[in-house]
């Protein structure tokens, strides 16, 4: 089965609606017998870009902490929706990802890439902390010392560099991405779903409650950071394109 994040325009930027509808979407595949692999990509030329920019702006120049807590508790549902699906899921990463797409990506069990992704941490930029859980699954994919640069300098990767560090499995001409998927996708969905289903049990393990409580932290990290003025400034620079001046308030 392929999830497709649907908002091509917006480089499939997250909002409660979208959020709701894969939480749905995760949960059916998850339950769905018929469905021995789960593939999630984005429509158009990106993958995703994390929480979309307008409705966190709309949201801070209000000072609505509620409209954040919404994204972000519905944020964590996916995570664990994917932790504790019996399914493997693919992300066919197939342009930019960024933000809490990131987050998104290596909350999945395997990532291929095509070689027009990139990637971006991001959030530093806008005077935010890292959310969809990037601080859980980075340092555990790609190690700390390898996370903590990306985290502090936040510098884009390459497609090259992500398959160096071992962010990614696999990655393929945008000619052959979707072939290429299709078929890993059906080499996963052909294997006995009995065995990955208790595979996928074994590797998380304990670590479901570790993972939730390790959500729980970031997004109140994430909503402090959210109200502070820093995150305006980081916010109001991004639309006047210009670098942020943080103050540490």
């Amino acid at each position: 089965m392929t999830l497709r994040l649907n908002r091509p325009t917006k480089l499939n930027a997250l909002t409660p609606e979208i959020c709701r509808a894969l939480v749905h979407a995760l949960l059916s595949a998850g339950e769905d017998k018929s469905v021995r692999a789960v593939v999630l990509t984005g429509a158009g030329r990106g993958f995703c870009t994390g929480a979309d920019i307008d409705y966190l702006r709309d949201a801070r120049e209000r000072k609505d902490g509620r409209a954040l807590t919404e994204l972000l508790a519905i944020g964590k549902e996916i995570c664990l929706a994917i932790a504790s699906m019996p399914k493997v899921v693919i992300a066919a990463l197939n342009g930019p990802v960024a933000g809490g797409g990131i987050g998104l990506a290596l909350s999945c069990d395997i990532r291929v890439a095509s070689q027009q992704a990139s990637f971006m941490v991001a959030f530093g930029k806008l005077g935010l902390y890292p959310g969809f859980g990037s601080t859980y699954f980075m340092p555990r994919v790609v190690g700390w010392g390898r996370a903590s640069q990306i985290f502090y300098t936040e510098e884009p990767l390459s497609v090259a560099e992500a398959y160096r560090i071992g962010m990614i499995l696999r990655d393929y001409s945008p000619e052959r991405f979707e072939d290429e998927v299709q078929k890993l996708a059906e080499r996963i969905a052909s294997g006995p779903p009995l065995t990955h289903r208790d595979l996928k049990h074994t590797l998380i393990g304990n670590a479901r409650r570790e993972l939730e409580s390790a959500l729980d932290e970031e997004n109140r990290l994430l909503l402090n950071r959210f109200l502070s003025e820093d995150c305006a400034e980081g916010l109001a620079a991004f639309r006047e394109k210009r670098p942020p001046r943080f103050r540490g308030c």
